[in-house]
């Protein structure tokens, strides 16, 4: 790539922020885009998060309806008034469960994914395939059904999209504490296909954030959720949102 006919000279105030001054928690200083439309630098008014937006959509094309997804390409108009097919999945969107019991461990299970062919460490999750369900019930009831618990400290523990270039999927993971076994004759789920042959093990958090960077766990809802549990039990998870709290795209 070619580089701009001229860069501001060290230490002029064009110059984007060092790693000193983003670990400072300065606001970096917005640069404007190059006229090779080079990506900007630094961070918009509205800071570091995500924000909803949609770009007009000029035509839209059902490709293929299963049983739970559907295939479909928009053609998206650009900011620059071009227009690219997008092809996309429409997913109904999922919930998860990091379990962590008063031992420090997370429950993990182990379930075989057709798709890539594989037994798979992962934590309880579900779809949100019951019309009118809040989903931290739907979280519950994945849990129960899954692995037999039950938790009476329920957090939120992390918001995202599984696969955004490509789908609609967004799962909320909730941190669930205060567990109890619910003895087996009172489970009324019958678990079948893939859930029949789950593997249920009680794993310390430290040793599933250690597998996983290790690239021995490669369930990337588990990935998210372990990490992000690792990361909140720094200052006690008191920072976590309520159960309650909007998903804010």
């Amino acid at each position: 790539m070619a580089e701009p006919a001229s860069r501001p000279a060290p230490g002029s105030a064009s110059q984007a922020p060092g790693p000193a001054a983003a670990l400072s928690g300065q606001t970096p200083s917005l640069a404007a885009a190059p006229d090779t439309a080079a990506p900007a630098l630094g961070l918009p008014a509205a800071g570091l998060r995500d924000i909803a937006e949609r770009w007009p959509v000029t035509e839209s094309a059902e490709l293929a309806r299963g049983q739970l997804l559907a295939v479909r390409r928009d053609m998206v108009r650009m900011p620059d008034g071009s227009v690219a097919g997008r092809e996309l999945i429409e997913h109904p969107g999922s919930v998860a469960v990091l379990a962590l019991d008063s031992a420090g461990r997370v429950l993990l299970i182990r379930q075989y994914r057709h798709p890539v062919g594989a037994l798979l460490w992962e934590i309880p999750a579900g779809l949100r395939d019951v019309a009118g369900e809040p989903i931290h019930l739907t979280a519950e009831r994945e849990l129960l059904e899954e692995t037999g618990y039950r938790a009476a400290d329920w957090r939120v523990l992390a918001d995202f999209f599984s696969s955004p270039g490509c789908s609609t999927e967004r799962l909320r993971i909730f941190l669930a504490r205060d567990l109890t076994e619910v003895p087996a004759g009172e489970r009324r789920y019958v678990r079948e296909h893939e859930e029949a042959f789950l593997m249920v093990a009680w794993v310390p958090l430290e040793e599933a954030v250690r597998k996983f960077i290790a690239g021995e766990l490669h369930n990337g809802v588990a990935g998210v959720g372990i990490l992000s549990a690792y990361a909140a039990r720094q200052d006690g998870f008191a920072t976590l949102r309520q159960v309650g709290a909007p998903e804010s795209l």
